[in-house]
């Protein structure tokens, strides 16, 4: 018992660091990028605390982290992990493809349940075009070991690309992918037909703010109160620039004959700070940001052109990362610092039309409150009867 009570009052302490409108914010619908390039962040075990917190039970991973895996066990967390860019090569053989999942998924999933495997990140929008060429034949590896072990109904295979994919984005029903990319493009969506997995998206709005400040408005890229933008071709109103990106993502993906591919944002969000030269990136920017969005996702929204679809979002992200290269702005994405407090306050609002807030106990908006009193006796209780 003695050896437990420094754990317990360690693990008490971050607890409490949240508070009560925190906790009560997020709902099961939003997912998050779960990102550990950082020196600093807290244990596996306490993220898992926080995540069961706030009732995100969807999460992203970069790699297939088996302490993070573990740590989830016997969770309703759902997760996305990757193989990086430097493992595709390897990937390319099937037998290497089978070895990878036998040891990363296998030991795991009867306990941690793993929905997909993204294969590489941002790999067409690079200058390598060797590891292009790469990337389907691993993807394939990867989905045929699957297939392989019986996992292949369980675990989808995928690709996460930058929006810099796109040739032309504007009108969002004239959306089309660049012609240099347009060979690997349509064999990865070949690809995504035959075994029906997502086409994942990593979409940042704050990017062509911060390029174009004078000529982008502010509210428009904030999902805050604007005129719109018009399609001159379908003339539907677009309020945010979000949705009328991910909207010419599915005008590509039709313009290349696809029409039964799933768009998936698999990495948005706002930066907290950034450098002198990045404009917009403030804490009240980031909170209206996400804050607007988790509404939108509570809400259900689809796209203008895709209604019915409501938009499917992870989050970027859940910590600060403190080493990550780049601008300042890279190292201020997330939600929370690493000490477990909030960067700021992102709570659920209401419908505006409605004039109050969501029932947190609605099974339609799966909104959940957990109090820090029963945490904390829920946490006691773990470590005392372990």
């Amino acid at each position: 018992m003695a050896t437990k009570l420094p754990a317990l009052f360690s693990l008490l302490l971050f607890l409490l660091s949240f508070s009560d409108s925190t906790v009560q914010t997020l709902g099961l619908e939003m997912g998050i990028n779960y990102g550990q390039i950082a020196n600093d962040l807290p244990s596996h075990a306490r993220v898992a605390i926080l995540l069961g917190s706030l009732n995100i039970s969807r999460v992203k991973l970069y790699n297939a982290d088996p302490n993070v895996l573990s740590a989830f066990a016997n969770s309703n967390v759902d997760f996305i992990i990757g193989l990086g860019n430097d493992q595709l090569l390897n990937m390319t053989d099937s037998t290497n493809a089978q070895n990878w999942i036998e040891q990363n998924v296998q030991p795991f999933i009867l306990q941690t349940k793993v929905s997909c495997i993204v294969v590489g990140n941002e790999i067409l929008s690079g200058n390598d075009t060797q590891l292009m060429s790469y990337l389907l034949p691993a993807m394939q590896s990867v989905y045929g070991a699957l297939l392989n072990l019986g996992l292949s109904k369980q675990v989808n295979v995928t690709t996460a690309h930058s929006l810099a994919i796109l040739g032309n984005s504007f009108p969002p029903s004239s959306g089309t992918f660049r012609q240099d990319l347009a060979e690997y493009i349509n064999s990865i969506l070949n690809f995504h037909s035959q075994v029906g997995s997502p086409f994942l998206v990593n979409a940042y709005p704050y990017f062509a703010y911060k390029d174009n400040p004078d000529q982008i408005p502010l509210n428009y890229v904030l999902f805050q109160p604007n005129s719109g933008t018009i399609d001159p071709i379908t003339n539907l109103t677009y309020d945010n620039m979000l949705y009328a990106q991910v909207d010419a993502v599915y005008s590509a993906i039709k313009a290349m004959g696809h029409t039964n591919i799933v768009v998936k944002i698999s990495e948005t969000g706002w930066p907290s700070k950034g450098d002198t030269n990045e404009p917009g990136a403030t804490i009240q920017n980031a909170g209206l940001y996400n804050g607007n969005l988790l509404r939108r996702i509570e809400e259900r929204q689809g796209t203008p052109a895709n209604p019915n679809v409501p938009i499917d979002v992870y989050v970027f992200a859940l910590f600060n990362e403190d080493l990550k290269p780049g601008p300042a702005s890279e190292r201020n994405y997330g939600l929370y610092y690493p000490d477990g407090t909030p960067v700021y306050n992102i709570g659920l609002q209401g419908n505006p039309n409605e004039g109050n807030q969501p029932e947190l106990n609605s099974s339609a908006s799966r909104i959940y409150a957990l109090s820090i009193p029963s945490l904390v006796i829920f946490t006691i209780a773990s470590l005392f009867y372990a």
